[in-house]
């Protein structure tokens, strides 16, 4: 098992947003966020906190056209940074799962750090995608943000809501279950000896 330290740190500018972003995957949930979207902040800081990766993230962009860019381009940039950070995935469990409550909201996560980017998202009832959660942050970015990030980390996540209502509640408890599965797939296993997959990559 590699003790090699799973960090990674990435700029990422574009004529939308300029996003600044290190993380450590061996962290203890530690995070600073700015991304000048408040609910995309404070689900950042929900995904470090129940992943137990320090994050930090400085991000500013169009927020004034809408929330789309910025959420968007940080998202692939936390992506990059986690594919980055995971290595050659020596020593990983690979496979995570989360079953996560927030009052009514039920969310389920499963997480397979594959090399394969794929994302299965069910269950958010209709026009959830359309509600504006703290007045800036259209429910539409919640699966948006796991497919940039699924795809720019080579992740296959199945993300599936069971119960809800509150968009808040839905979003947050999808967020934590991303976040609690994938603290699971990522964790080095001592029994583990090498790349955890008959093909010897992932």
């Amino acid at each position: 098992m590699s003790a090699a330290p799973r960090t990674a740190s990435l700029r990422r500018a574009t004529s939308e947003s300029t996003v600044e972003l290190e993380l450590d995957l061996d962290g203890a949930g530690r995070s600073r966020i700015d991304t000048t979207v408040p609910f995309f902040d404070h689900m950042l800081t929900a995904f470090a906190k129940h992943s137990l990766t320090d994050l930090t993230v400085r991000a500013s962009g169009d927020t004034d056209i809408d929330a789309h860019h910025t959420v968007e381009d940080i998202s692939i940039v936390l992506g990059q940074a986690i594919r980055e950070a995971l290595g050659d995935k020596s020593g990983i469990s690979r496979y995570g799962d989360a079953l996560v409550p927030l009052d009514e909201a039920l969310a389920q996560a499963v997480v397979d750090i594959s090399g394969r980017p794929y994302l299965v998202h069910t269950g958010e009832p209709a026009g959830f995608e359309h509600h504006l959660i703290g007045g800036h942050f259209t429910g539409s970015l919640v699966r948006h943000t796991f497919e940039a990030i699924s795809f720019h980390a080579a992740l296959t996540v199945h993300v599936r809501l069971l119960a809800g209502r509150d968009p808040h509640h839905i979003a947050e408890a999808e967020y934590k279950a991303f976040a609690r599965a994938f603290r699971k797939a990522k964790a080095l296993d001592p029994l583990v000896d090498g790349i955890p997959s008959t093909k010897g990559a992932l």
